[in-house]
């Protein structure tokens, strides 16, 4: 496993416990981390906050591109992880403009096919890759 997908694996970690508690950002990660091995970069554990913290900031914008893509799903209605990991590989795609989208699309399959089911994994496929294709055609525009 790579360094980064467990740096993506600790984000979505913590905003699934964000997204049940709603707990501030800062609290989720110190709780988080007191109870967890730390990442072996300081790089890779910036970089898990970064995720979590940025995708939490941007949450309203994220949760809108994914109810536009998502057809006949409620938001409020996909399981947690789903969720987490919808809004964590969103905001990859919107921010991390460095990363290919298929990278953060394949990471994104990798994590649910660990955390989530493989039903889950066609399902965030086909959303990701809307989100995807949304994202690269307003940015053309």
């Amino acid at each position: 496993m790579s360094s980064r997908r467990k740096a993506r694996e600790c984000a979505l970690q913590m905003l699934f416990q964000w997204d049940i508690g709603r707990d501030s950002p800062e609290k989720v990660q110190e709780l988080f981390w007191s109870n967890t091995l730390p990442l072996e970069d300081d790089l890779l554990h910036s970089f898990a906050n970064e995720l979590m913290t940025g995708t939490v900031e941007a949450i309203e914008e994220i949760d809108q591109r994914i109810r536009s893509c998502a057809e006949h799903w409620r938001l409020e209605r996909m399981a947690a992880v789903d969720r987490n990991i919808l809004r964590m590989s969103t905001y990859e795609l919107l921010r991390h403009r460095e990363t290919p989208p298929a990278v953060v699309i394949d990471e994104a399959l990798e994590i649910a096919r660990k955390f989530s089911g493989e039903e889950s994994v066609q399902f965030i496929n086909g959303l990701l890759d809307r989100i995807r294709k949304e994202t690269e055609s307003s940015s053309a525009a």
